[in-house]
């Protein structure tokens, strides 16, 4: 008996897809649920495939573990293993099957070759016993399997036996400022088809330098980078860019690290850069309640009032979430930005978004759960909120400058001028009237009232019209830099 397993989490827009295009290649589905808050598990279902639960998300190695023991219950002959994210091809199952029976124990795909998706036969499936939980799996798996015989197959989607993503050579830039509790549990569950791993210790005064440096000599895609003294969250990202550019890498993402970035969503960041869809995406915990679960209202009032005025400030209306430090970008984009210009503290994702709308850069929100746990947040929204609220009102006004002055002119920027004066102007009015009246008891109540309404009413026309011309422009994007978003989308 063929069995197939898919690995899954939170993945309803895509796991119908999977589970049809496996199923005429085998005589049984799995679906390995891992914990997922959406309603992957019940598609599965209702399309024929049996699905294994997992309480909560609990690792690619348990992922795995689950479908070699579903395997030996069902006494299967081969089975069939196929990555989250949808990013397996299965119409190569044929192949990978064949390649069984050709006298192979498991046969691997090449696009990512230290992950574990492929096909193994019986031999295989009684031998392979998996402890760990995280992405070390797939090193265990490795061992257990080296004295049998393995094929590879080949198609041409990678190069050199690097790690690759759908044909693409990824990066993560990890930011770490005194993380030894939990930098070895993030680099330790980096996924394998990541390329390279930018594990910048920003001045740390604990071991997370000494636990970056020891990850490295055990795995060579870990590139330690030292700042001495602190130079803050937004330094050690422009510093992974800056090396992920430099390397060649083709999409840079970003994991902080205190582990509170799943790893198992990283290809819902991935897949829009990949197909073309977007230059940068980000998480979005705010999409439901579900969502934020572990978020206190604190946390998430003091995030609803910077994601809205992050959304005047950066020009992408649609976007919420802009605390989410966790994203990717593609490297061609991050060669046209200029890294050294971006604010290098708490506010960097911020100002990303700024510099990001001003270069004509498509961004996507991906809906991510929140994931919290022994971390603690180093933001204090007291202070945070005030010195952003700054700096993105300077950012407002360089962006109008620069994208509807200087590189075109647009309307907008005489509309927000005019709105700003005119509102400000009629609540002055206001205020002086209601001093005329009630302090020195002059009888101009009524016409300095309506003038000053009249001016504040038009003001905020006017700053509702350069709201909807700015929403425009978001939405016809491209049609600003068509030659450039050809350009960076030439994949």
């Amino acid at each position: 008996m063929t069995i197939a397993a898919i690995l899954a989490y939170n993945e309803e827009n895509s796991i119908a897809k999977m589970v049809l295009g496996c199923k005429e290649h085998v005589d049984r589905m799995i679906v390995i649920d891992e914990g997922s808050s959406d309603a992957t598990a019940e598609i599965a279902a209702a399309l024929g495939a049996e699905v294994v639960q997992h309480g909560m998300n609990r690792g690619y190695g348990a992922a795995l573990r689950s479908c070699f023991e579903a395997a030996r219950q069902m006494k299967a002959d081969r089975i069939v293993i196929i990555g989250p994210g949808g990013k397996h091809n299965h119409s190569e199952i044929p192949e990978l099957l064949a390649g069984l029976q050709d006298g192979n124990d498991a046969v691997f795909q090449d696009a990512e070759p230290l992950s574990c998706s492929g096909a193994y036969g019986r031999r295989a499936i009684e031998a392979i016993q998996i402890t760990s939980d995280d992405g070390s799996a797939g090193s265990e798996i490795r061992a257990q399997i080296q004295h049998m015989k393995v094929a590879t197959l080949h198609t041409g989607r990678a190069t050199g036996g690097e790690p690759h993503y759908r044909g693409k050579r990824i990066a993560v830039v990890v930011p770490a400022y005194n993380e030894e509790k939990l930098i070895g549990e993030t680099l330790g569950g980096i996924p394998d088809y990541v390329a390279r791993v930018y594990a910048v210790n920003d001045g740390s005064s604990d071991r997370t330098g000494e636990i970056i440096e020891d990850y490295a000599r055990r795995d060579s895609r870990i590139v330690p980078i030292h700042h001495n003294p602190n130079r803050g969250v937004g330094a050690a990202i422009t510093s992974g860019y800056k090396r992920a550019v430099k390397d060649g890498m083709d999409i840079a993402a970003v994991m902080a690290g205190d582990n509170q970035m799943d790893p198992a969503q990283l290809p819902s960041l991935l897949d829009p850069i990949v197909e073309g869809r977007a230059n940068y995406t980000k998480g979005n915990r705010l999409i439901s309640e579900a969502f934020r679960t572990g978020m206190s209202r604190w946390r998430s009032f003091g995030n609803s009032i910077l994601t809205f005025l992050t959304k005047i400030a950066s020009g992408y209306w649609q976007m919420m979430d802009p605390q989410n430090g966790y994203t990717a970008i593609s490297t061609k984009a991050l060669a046209e930005l200029p890294l050294e210009d971006i604010y290098q503290g708490y506010g960097y994702c911020n100002n990303l978004l700024v510099w990001l709308n001003i270069h004509g850069m498509r961004v996507q929100d991906v809906a991510i759960p929140a994931r919290y746990g022994e971390e603690k947040s180093k933001i204090r929204y007291s202070t945070y909120i005030p010195r952003v609220s700054k700096l993105l009102l300077f950012n407002f006004l360089f962006r109008l400058k620069t994208k509807y002055i200087h590189m075109g002119f647009h309307p907008l920027a005489f509309f927000y001028l005019a709105g700003a004066v005119l509102v400000l102007l009629g609540l002055l009015g206001g205020a002086i009237t209601l001093w005329e009246k009630f302090v020195m008891g002059y009888a101009l109540l009524f016409v300095h009232g309506v003038l000053s309404f009249l001016m504040f009413t038009i003001g905020m026309q006017f700053l509702l019209f350069a709201m909807i011309f700015d929403m425009q422009a978001e939405n016809f994007n491209q049609r600003f830099y068509p030659a450039y978003f050809e350009e960076l989308n030439d994949n």
